[in-house]
């Protein structure tokens, strides 16, 4: 008990050490990969920045804050722009 009691360490003296440090250091590059991943599908789904003079030119739809047709409806539209106006259906 006497050289317990002289002892200059005690059990509240831990250090994380270089141990902690790699842990803290890989969270760290972990996030830092995740967060780039998390940016780029975002700017998947994100709405296009306006081109004024561009969009004229190709053909805009005049809704501009309409989203493009995709799938099936895509499909159809472009059918149906192809489709003669004289042809009768059956």
């Amino acid at each position: 008990m006497f050289l317990a009691a002289n002892s200059t360490s005690t059990i509240n003296d831990v250090e994380p050490g270089l141990l902690g440090f790699l842990v803290v250091a890989v969270l760290a590059l972990a996030l830092v990969f995740l967060l780039r991943s998390m940016n780029k599908q975002f700017r998947k789904i994100g709405p296009k920045p306006e081109d004024p003079e561009g969009t004229e030119a190709q053909g805009a739809s005049e809704a501009p804050n309409q989203r493009p047709l995709r799938g099936l409806a895509a499909h159809r539209a472009a059918m149906a722009a192809a489709e003669p106006k004289d042809a009768k259906r059956d």
